[in-house]
């Protein structure tokens, strides 16, 4: 069996780490159009007349499909009925597709008068571009986790997570920093380019689709050397609809899942506001606003893979993602106290951000093949991401609503002045402390049926 092992292609350090590099560009670029639009949200209600509500609305749109016509799960089938070349293709299409409608919209390419459910017609239009980018998205992330665990089986598995997650997390650094620049260089007669940065995301997007089509040769290559050492390789069983059932009969799983919601219920919407929030909490300028939460993904670079490599090698993954949620809690506590005023005080807040947005993900991702078997895992990430789209889903939409009726700040002769963050920034605090509660059921729940959460990755796969 050993010398089977050695004969397949991932036990090529070259291989393996090429692999990883290119699918993690792929998603380098998908994740820049995750957050394109977070730094505009100024300009976007100062030149094109947007309420934080329906920017709100916008941003929940990712969930949409996802959510509402379980897109992600049949996406999840799809994963393990077709496999990963056949999928990633098919996401990164979507993508696309998805971020056209986006840049028509704000482009205003044709009319966009009038209203459509109440709404104005650019913001429905571009609501359903970036419903259909997030189907595409998230099909792409289950996708990328698939092709790590089949990359990385026995070996570095959270340190690949981890560097993933950190080259992913450079798009979104991009997304906070570059558009206001893009959209002031390009624009005419004092109106930016909003559209710009959306033209730009298009392009990167049609380049990580180039790269996975490259990845698809070196999948295949994967393949012809397993079945090669066939005798030493399990033949994988095929997917089954009653997998699904064991998953969520599985109450490991769903804690992870709950955890993975409020956690990232507690960030990613987090991102979408920050660079308002920068601007009117603490007083920047929109067009360097950007600059302090971009400090979150530039540390999670350095830090996840960190964090992945201490999994794989010390283990302690339970209490990681515990210690990460407290840390949760903390930092948007700090956000919510109003004296709290200093940009120098809110960019140490946006680092130790970082920190957390490092250590939890690092451990929850590469926990879950140790809680469902390999054949359901395309399924299981799906199931995971489905229940993590009801909050990126629901929480920006809410944020916005309660920016709009409740936190507007007005000057004596009437007129807006600024939004008052705190009770938002509640809201993230409050969904930190539930992930605490679920990161101690999940710990206790692991001491109980034993998934060895708490033991190193490459020390359990070895033996």
């Amino acid at each position: 069996m050993t010398e089977a092992i050695k004969t397949t292609l991932r036990d090529s350090k070259f291989a393996r780490w090429a692999a990883l590099g290119v699918v993690s560009f792929t998603m380098l670029c998908a994740y820049y159009i995750n957050y394109v639009l977070s730094p505009l949200k100024p300009y976007l209600e100062e030149y094109l007349n947007w309420s934080s509500e329906e920017y709100g609305l916008w941003m929940s749109a990712y969930g949409w499909f996802n959510v509402f016509f379980f897109m992600l799960i049949i996406g999840g089938i799809i994963l393990d009925k077709m496999g990963v070349r056949f999928t990633g293709i098919m996401a990164s299409l979507i993508m696309i597709v998805g971020t056209f409608l986006q840049y028509i919209a704000v482009a205003e390419l044709f009319s966009m008068e009038g209203h459509i459910l109440g709404y104005k017609t650019q913001i429905i239009i571009g609501s359903i571009g970036f419903a259909v980018f997030g189907v595409g998205v998230e099909i792409a992330g289950i996708t990328v986790s698939k092709i790590i665990v089949k990359w990385f089986k026995g070996k570095e598995m959270a340190l690949a997570m981890g560097l993933e997650m950190a080259t992913a997390r450079m798009g979104t650094a991009l997304a906070l920093t570059v558009p206001v620049p893009l959209a002031t260089a390009l624009g005419f007669e004092g109106f930016p380019s909003i559209s710009a940065p959306l033209m730009l995301g298009l392009g990167l997007l049609l380049a990580g689709f180039i790269a996975f089509i490259w990845y698809t040769f070196m999948d295949r290559k994967l393949d012809k050397s397993i079945s090669a050492a066939a005798t030493g390789e399990e033949e994988e069983e095929s997917f089954r609809i009653k997998d699904i059932l064991y998953i969520i009969n599985n109450k490991g799983f769903w804690l992870i899942a709950l955890l993975c919601v409020l956690f990232y219920s507690g960030v990613f919407p987090y991102l979408y506001y920050a660079t308002d929030l920068m601007v009117n909490k603490y007083g920047l300028d929109p067009k360097v606003a950007g600059i302090i939460p971009s400090l979150l993904p530039f540390g999670t670079i350095l830090l996840t893979p960190l964090f992945g490599t201490i999994y794989d090698r010390v283990g302690k993954g339970a209490s990681i993602m515990l210690l990460g949620s407290f840390m949760l809690v903390f930092v948007h506590s700090m956000f919510a106290i109003p004296a709290f005023d200093s940009w120098v005080f809110a960019a140490f807040l946006v680092i130790v951000l970082g920190i957390t947005f490092s250590l939890v993900p690092s451990a929850m991702w590469p926990s879950v093949p140790k809680i469902i078997p390999e054949k359901r895992l395309g399924s299981a990430y799906a199931l995971i991401f489905w229940v993590q789209n009801w909050g990126l889903m629901g929480v920006p939409y809410l944020i916005g609503w309660q920016l709009d009726n409740y936190c507007r700040v007005f000057n004596e002769d009437g007129s807006f002045s600024h939004y008052d963050y705190t009770i938002p920034m509640i809201t993230f605090a409050a969904f930190g402390v539930l992930a605490v509660i679920v990161a101690f059921m999940l710990k206790a729940e692991d001491r109980k049926k034993g998934y060895g959460l708490q033991n190193p990755n490459i020390e359990k796969l070895i033996t």
